[in-house]
């Protein structure tokens, strides 16, 4: 028995999330169905992050393990030739028998986009979050500064979250801007249910002069989400990458 790692690249537009429901089609179930057909055995990905309907991924991460003699390295050759077009497995490769996804010391980031211009574009439609409001770039980078750190985030997390500790650490927050495209990049150690779109809404309010810069520190302190802004929409993220300590993705590098 080996236990094999992928880094699967996913457009999030067609599947009801990342984690298998009854009687809904997700990226997880896709995976199981058919890495079962390809290997003749009963085989459950175990997924590092259970993104939302609507959301995309350049580099989530899953594990499973398997009796197979394909090599780790050539698992994503043979997996592909089987996947819809709208998931693909971008890395593979055998690592420890105990390593999992989602306790082993790694470090997450995400990005939210936002297309700000007068009209909407069809070919952001599906990636990107509309604004036609003009978003003040320098009020939002400032606000990111009181977000950066450990905190306690329960303000940024959605009601009905089961979660008990919600404290986390931010690495990194940056906001910039390429023509009509603003991005929202984020690194932290984890991150609670729908954090990242609560901190977008909460930066866009910022941004349109709903709020102002120096309201971040007190909304966090509150660790009342009522204060912070709305969830912004799923299609506007992403989940870039997840770098593991001990574990070189070369793929996850280019982003």
């Amino acid at each position: 028995m080996k236990r094999i790692m992928l880094v699967v690249a996913y457009d999030g537009t067609n599947y009801c999330g990342w984690q298998v429901q009854p009687n809904a089609t997700t990226i997880e179930g896709v995976l199981n169905e058919k890495l079962t057909q390809l290997l003749g055995e009963p085989i459950e990905v175990i997924g590092a992050s259970r993104t939302d309907s609507g959301v995309h991924a350049l580099g989530n991460v899953a594990v499973f393990d398997t009796e197979s003699r394909i090599p780790g390295d050539k698992m994503k050759y043979a997996l592909n030739q089987r996947l819809p077009e709208d998931i693909r497995i971008q890395e593979s490769k055998e690592v420890d028998a105990d390593f999992h996804p989602r306790y082993c010391d790694s470090q997450k980031t995400y990005e939210y986009r936002i297309l700000n211009r007068s009209m909407e574009l069809p070919t952001e439609r599906l990636y990107a979050h509309y604004s036609y409001r003009a978003l003040d770039m320098e009020a939002m980078k400032k606000a990111c500064e009181y977000i950066v750190g450990e905190h306690d985030f329960k303000c940024f997390c959605s009601a009905g979250s089961q979660v008990k500790e919600t404290v986390r650490t931010v690495y990194s927050l940056k906001v910039s801007k390429d023509d009509d495209l603003i991005k929202i990049r984020i690194t932290g150690s984890g991150f609670l249910y729908n954090m990242v779109r609560i901190i977008a809404g909460t930066l866009m309010e910022v941004g349109t002069g709903r709020k102002k810069p120096e309201d971040l520190k007190a909304i966090i302190e509150s660790m009342d989400r009522s204060l912070a802004g709305p969830t912004a929409p799923a299609r506007g993220l992403r989940l870039v990458r997840i770098a593991y300590k001990g574990y070189d993705l070369e793929y996850l590098e280019k982003f």
